[in-house]
């Protein structure tokens, strides 16, 4: 009976101890990416660099929002930031291989993307405007591309808004996709396109820097859409994306969100602080 009495006790310490393993596994599970990143030191992010104003390289050294903004969250969770310079469509396969924790770009929120993958609140006005050459007389509003050859971002939600808007146009558009933006840039300076459809940021930025070349066509038009940041969908992510939106609640409060976007974009933007409706 004594050695039985002990058997049992020393069977219920270890399922005591197992439960007690189980639980805390459970716990673990649900912050395991933010665990991981603050455990490592390092939170890794993929993008392309090819996406003023938000990741470029400028005499080799990475500048944009992106690094600004993810300097601050580095410091809100005592990280470094590692940025990887990838192929854009490579970009999202990485993210869904574990190659690495976010994807910066950023990318615009559509319906079938939060389907897929998990968003940070948005952080920039994504909505889709024109750029023309400076000294182009014939396009002074966003119809006036019926019938020419315009330009657009591969796979971008803003492509898809550009070939949404010239069906509607009494003449078709000519649409060429490209990989790199800088390509379709590069295009329209030399006249092989007339216009290039991409987010009004990111064409603000082109024209900022080169106005003897460049305009903007206003206004925008297409469905209102917003740039946020993306993870995987997954239990292991939700607490590193919850963290990042924390983070970005925090810098619109305080006025960093906003002297990023000034500094960057040219203005200061007006972002929802839920996840706002998402018709496309």
């Amino acid at each position: 009976m004594k050695s039985f009495s002990i058997f049992k006790r020393g069977a219920l310490s270890l399922c005591a101890c197992a439960v007690t393993l189980a639980t805390l596994t459970v716990t673990a599970h649900a912050e395991d990416l933010l665990a991981k990143v603050k455990h490592d030191g390092v939170l890794t992010i993929g993008t392309e660099m090819q996406f003023a104003p938000f990741d470029f390289l400028q005499n080799g050294q990475h500048e944009g929002f992106n690094k600004d903004f993810f300097d601050e969250v580095g410091k809100e969770l005592g990280v470094k930031v590692k940025f990887l310079d990838l192929p854009w469509p490579s970009v999202l396969p990485g993210l869904e291989a574990g190659k690495f924790e976010l994807v910066g770009g950023p990318v615009t929120i559509t319906k079938a993307r939060m389907a897929r993958y998990a968003f940070t609140l948005p952080i920039a006005d994504a909505t889709t405007a024109l750029l023309k050459r400076a000294d182009d007389k014939s396009i002074n509003k966003p119809q006036d591309i019926a019938g020419k050859p315009v330009g657009g971002g591969k796979g971008s939600a803003q492509l898809a808004q550009l070939q949404a808007y010239v069906a509607h146009l009494p003449g078709k558009a000519d649409i060429r996709e490209y990989i790199d933006n800088n390509q379709a840039y590069a295009d329209l300076a030399a006249g092989r396109i007339d216009a290039v459809g991409n987010s009004l940021p990111n064409l603000a930025y082109v024209a900022k820097q080169r106005p003897k070349v460049f305009a903007v066509v206003l206004p925008t038009f297409g469905a209102k859409t917003y740039f946020g940041f993306v993870g995987r969908k997954d239990a292991d992510s939700r607490a590193l994306i919850d963290a990042v939106d924390k983070i970005i609640i925090e810098m619109d409060k305080d006025g960093r969100m906003a002297a990023l976007q000034k500094k960057w974009f040219g203005l200061a933007m007006d972002m929802p602080q839920t996840m706002p409706a998402i018709n496309f």
